[in-house]
């Protein structure tokens, strides 16, 4: 795949703060004016690398190697639905630069916007301390955006991403919202506050190549939105179950984030997502299945930055995690089933594969149009009650 390894936290290997004495001032405006240094370098600039990587690690603290769990593969099928399977390296960002004064970690007193295309971004600055924050543009395949942004009066609150509720109702475990949610597109961010850009060099190289005093910030520019992929696994299907016609939820997950912080916000809700069944399908025993499969965006658990968790056992999470799948059978009736993920996404707080392994053996086709469905406590399945199923 392109761009990099699967389900990896994106860290700026080198962001370059380099202060340049320009000999011919350009026809940029500056408000307010520039306080001058004494010796020859007539203003300060700012110029920032963006050098991007990733590195996911589980609970172990090991690489996950996400592939090895993975079957359902990825075809150009799938890339024309869903988009890309991996995290995709971004290349335009939205810049905020917050000027605090002569107090690092003060109130800040203005805020400049840039729009960044590439990997470099150079423009001028006061004396003094800043605050800088910066997230990836979205880009989409179908040129609709699900990604909203809050940017509050205040610019000492933090910038908040959000998405909106679909038309489709939530069919399991919503105690708030009766419709599930837009996935978020991917997005990462970097916050760093309290950088002083001060008159004696404190903190600066001086480059005599290019003539130039460099101060090197090194930031993190991690994903806030998490990847996961369900995979239901059918063993023997025999044709009975031969689509899947309406879109999937995975609830408990959290309705926002902060982008500042990266911490995802405490309303939990279910998000939208579609899958398709693919037949025949060699399993890890050499058994050829037929699987149901997906990618979806998350926000994360509520209330916790994954970027900041090093083991499952560490994440708070409050919430029950059920991943509802409307499934079609051949007689043109169909079914909802709900498989209880809690574990498995507990697990995978940082995104990754999700299994679902159903023996269509035991699943007796329904003879109504939505006339069954499964949780984690069922029985009478023909009667719309419930059966134990196990997973």
């Amino acid at each position: 795949m392109k761009n990099g390894t699967f389900l990896r936290n994106f860290k700026v290997r080198t962001i370059s703060l380099i202060l340049v004495g320009i000999v011919s001032l350009t026809s940029c405006y500056r408000e307010p004016p520039l306080h001058l240094y004494d010796w020859g370098l007539q203003f300060p600039m700012v110029e920032l690398r963006l050098d991007i990587y990733w590195n996911y690690e589980n609970n172990l603290g090991i690489d996950y190697d996400w592939r090895s769990e993975w079957y359902y593969g990825w075809d150009e099928e799938d890339r024309r639905i869903f988009g890309e399977l991996e995290y995709v390296v971004p290349n335009r960002f939205f810049l905020r630069r917050y000027y605090t004064g002569d107090v690092p970690y003060g109130s800040r007193i203005y805020k400049r916007e840039a729009y960044v295309i590439g990997k470099v971004f150079r423009s001028e600055y006061d004396w003094g301390y800043w605050d800088f924050l910066a997230w990836n543009d979205v880009e989409t395949i179908d040129g609709v955006q699900s990604l909203h942004f809050q940017e509050p009066d205040s610019i000492d609150k933090p910038v908040i991403a959000f998405t909106n509720q679909t038309m489709y109702p939530v069919r399991y475990h919503a105690p708030k919202f009766l419709h599930s949610f837009w996935q978020p597109e991917q997005l990462v961010s970097a916050c760093e506050e309290g950088v002083e850009i001060n008159k004696d060099l404190r903190g600066f190289e001086f480059d005599p190549v290019e003539n130039i005093w460099i101060k090197t910030l090194r930031m993190l520019l991690e994903p806030i939105t998490y990847i996961y992929l369900p995979q239901i696994i059918l063993h023997h299907n025999n044709g009975n179950v031969v689509s899947v016609p309406s879109s999937s939820n995975l609830s408990g997950m959290a309705r926002s984030t902060n982008v500042n912080t990266g911490v995802a916000g405490t309303d939990a809700i279910a998000v939208s997502f579609n899958m398709r069944l693919k037949n025949d399908i060699e399993w890890k025993t050499g058994e050829m299945v037929d699987i149901i499969g997906g990618r979806l965006m998350t926000f994360g658990i509520c209330g916790q930055n994954a970027n900041r968790i090093s083991r499952a056992e560490e994440s708070f999470d409050k919430e029950r995690h059920y991943i509802d799948v409307q499934m079609q059978f051949y007689n043109g009736m169909d079914s909802t089933f709900v498989f209880d993920v809690t574990d498995q996404v507990r697990k995978r707080y940082k995104g990754g594969v999700i299994t679902i392994e159903m023996d269509l053996d035991t699943i007796p086709i329904p003879r109504r149009k939505g006339g069954s469905g499964f949780n984690a406590v069922v029985k009478d399945y023909e009667d719309g009650g419930t059966w134990e199923f196990p997973m």
